[in-house]
């Protein structure tokens, strides 16, 4: 399942190419590849070409978790962008958590032989986020502010930059950009935040109190966590069954399943004192 930071940074750099082209120190003119135009594209996370005199490919991978198949999958893109688009290809990784990052993520790859020649090398460049100082984002453009919360700083000064950042949306970027670009703070946040230190953290914006979008994203947690909720009342239900009546049978599992009221959860927990059997605990059910 895509996770809601996956969607927004595939957005964030198409909207803003420059800026995330800066972002890796690459200052010319450079354009979205369009994702449809090919299935390696579209497996990919972002792909833009640079328009220099001598044209070339940049691939950017995003990554928030541990893979130990991240520098094979990056020379996979590497290699088939290249030949799909006839350009060289430039390949970097954006590690956006500590989580992601692991000892055999150097930015260099070699492919060996059984007897220990190499027989193929690949580079490419590693960015680890939690490494670098939000001034480092600040100094850029607006297209990757959102950024900024998982750079090296402190929670008490997460506020400072929060104003930094609202300052820089409101002189920069128009009232729809802002929303789209503080909903994808939010979601980003929550990488690394707890969901309510988020939310206060950024309870003072206003343009987040307006965004339909943020509002959609809160509405989803809370049915996540609802969900989560239900699931973990169902599980001690069976488990208590289990130890008074035995193991449930299937058709036991499936009913169980099925409830989605916590009062009806809740109501048979309590009335299983009083009765013998799972059919009897079920009975009013049906």
């Amino acid at each position: 399942m895509s996770k809601p930071y996956d969607a927004i940074l595939k957005h964030l750099p198409e909207d803003y190419p420059q800026d995330w082209a800066r972002f890796v120190g690459v200052n010319g003119p450079v354009s979205v590849i369009d994702a449809d135009v090919s299935t390696v594209t579209a497996a990919a996370d972002k792909v833009l070409r640079v328009d220099e005199p001598d044209p070339w490919i940049l691939h950017l991978e995003f990554q928030a978790s541990h893979d130990a198949t991240l520098s094979r999958r990056l020379l996979h893109y590497n290699v088939l962008l290249g030949v799909r688009h006839a350009l060289p290809v430039r390949s970097v990784a954006i590690l956006l958590r500590s989580a992601a990052d692991g000892k055999h993520l150097t930015g260099k790859l070699q492919c060996k032989l059984p007897r220990g020649k190499t027989y193929l090398e690949f580079e490419y460049d590693l960015i680890r986020l939690w490494q670098l100082p939000p001034e480092a984002i600040l100094a850029g453009g607006i297209g990757t502010l959102p950024l900024a919360p998982l750079t090296k700083i402190s929670r008490p000064a997460l506020p400072r930059l929060i104003r930094d950042m609202e300052k820089r949306f409101d002189r920069e970027a128009e009232p729809s950009a802002g929303d789209s670009l503080w909903t994808a703070t939010y979601v980003l946040l929550g990488l690394e935040y707890p969901e309510e230190f988020a939310n206060q953290l950024l309870r003072g914006v206003r343009s987040m109190k307006e965004s339909v979008t943020y509002q959609a994203i809160l509405e989803e947690g809370r049915e996540e966590g609802r969900e989560e909720g239900r699931e973990e009342a169902r599980r001690i239900l069976l488990a208590l069954g289990a130890k008074r009546f035995g193991k449930p049978s299937t058709k036991i599992r499936r009913a169980v399943a099925g409830i989605t009221e916590p009062a009806v959860i809740e109501g048979l927990a309590i009335r299983m004192l009083d009765v013998e059997s799972w059919t009897e605990l079920l009975a009013e059910m049906e």
